[in-house]
């Protein structure tokens, strides 16, 4: 029988296990780049400033469709994030 070192089999078992995205409800109109990239599946620093300068520009969002406006959105990432926006502190979107 083989043994392995714990911690290799530690090192193993974390490359073979999916990420896990861990994500918080974040309200788009008041987040700053950091907590949209932290938060958002497929928003990076890049997408997240681009919010965050688009919402400068044109005032707050009146829903989550409205980013669809933003340079780098699509359907998809729209879809993938609507349960984890908020366009309040009290509310936030479902499907």
């Amino acid at each position: 029988m083989i043994k392995l070192n714990p911690f290799i089999f530690a090192a193993i078992l974390m490359l073979t296990t999916p990420f896990s995205f861990a994500a918080e409800v974040v309200n788009i109109n008041t987040a700053d780049a950091a907590a949209l990239s932290a938060n958002l599946k497929g928003i990076g620093p890049k997408k997240a400033k681009a919010i965050v300068q688009y919402r400068k520009k044109h005032g707050k969002f009146k829903s989550a469709d409205d980013l669809l406006n933003v340079s780098g959105i699509g359907p998809k990432t729209l879809k993938e994030n609507k349960k984890w926006i908020a366009l309040s502190s009290k509310k936030t979107l479902k499907k």
